[in-house]
C-alpha cells in the first residue's frame, strides 16, 4: 500500500469540500467519486454528511449502490452523520423504503437530536484518538440505538444536551467501528483536528 492511499469521497451531495481537504491534509490523495468508474482503483472511500434520503435517491440513480454494497466488503468506508446513516444496516424515522449501502450492523435513528436548530457541540473522550478530547459537532445528527457484538463503540455521550422533554442520562453511541467500516454521528471534517481522518487513512493503509 502507497504511503499516500488513493481514498474517494462519495461526491453526489454533502461535505465533500470539506473531507476532501481533511483527508489530503492527512496524507491520501483524493478522488470525488460520482459514477461507477469513478470507484476503480480507490482504496477506500468517505461517505460524507448531508441529506442522507437524498443521498439514497442520487446513488440509486447514478447506479452506485450496488457497486458500493460490493465495495464496503472489500475497502474502508467511513461515513459522517448522513454517512452513517448510509452504511447502517437498519434506519428508523427514515423513508420507509430508504436504500442504504448497509453492512455496519448497527440500528441508526435519523435526526436522534432534533432539528438544526438543536444543533450542538461537545468534548469526546476518543480512546482510540488518545488525547486530548476530540470537538464534535452535531447538525441535525443521527443516533446509533443498537449495536451488534461485532460492532465496537468508539464514543458514547451523556445527556448533555436536552432530548425532548427527557432527561435520561443513558450513554447515547456516536462512533463505531465494525472492521473496515467506520462511522461518527459527529462531523470531524468540520474542525482543524484531523485525527479522525487520520485513522481512518491508517485503516485504508493497514487494509
Amino acid at each position: 500500500m502507497s504511503s499516500s492511499p488513493t481514498i474517494g469521497v462519495l461526491a453526489i451531495q454533502g461535505d465533500v469540500r470539506e473531507h476532501s481537504k481533511r483527508l489530503a491534509e492527512s496524507g491520501a490523495v483524493v478522488r470525488a467519486v460520482k459514477l461507477h468508474s469513478d470507484l476503480a482503483g480507490i482504496s477506500g472511500l468517505v461517505i460524507p454528511g448531508g441529506e442522507s434520503t437524498t443521498m439514497s435517491i442520487l446513488a440509486e440513480r447514478n447506479h452506485l449502490l450496488e457497486p458500493l454494497r460490493e465495495l464496503s466488503k472489500e475497502i474502508p468506508m467511513y461515513g459522517s452523520c448522513a454517512g452513517l446513516i448510509m452504511l447502517a444496516d437498519v434506519v428508523t424515522d427514515g423513508r420507509v423504503d430508504q436504500p442504504t449501502i448497509g453492512g455496519l450492523h448497527i440500528t441508526a435513528q435519523r435526526n436522534a437530536f432534533g432539528r438544526q436548530r438543536d444543533s450542538f457541540e461537545i468534548d469526546l473522550d476518543i480512546a482510540a484518538l488518545g488525547s486530548p478530547a476530540f470537538h464534535a459537532i452535531f447538525i441535525r445528527a443521527p443516533l446509533v440505538t443498537r449495536v451488534s457484538p461485532a460492532v465496537q463503540v468508539l464514543a458514547t455521550i451523556r445527556e448533555p444536551v436536552a432530548f425532548g422533554d427527557t432527561h435520561s442520562h443513558d450513554e447515547r453511541v456516536v462512533a463505531v467501528r465494525q472492521g473496515n467500516l467506520l462511522a461518527t454521528s459527529f462531523h470531524p471534517e468540520l474542525t482543524s483536528d484531523l485525527r479522525f481522518h487520520q485513522y481512518f487513512v491508517e485503516m485504508v493503509r493497514s487494509a
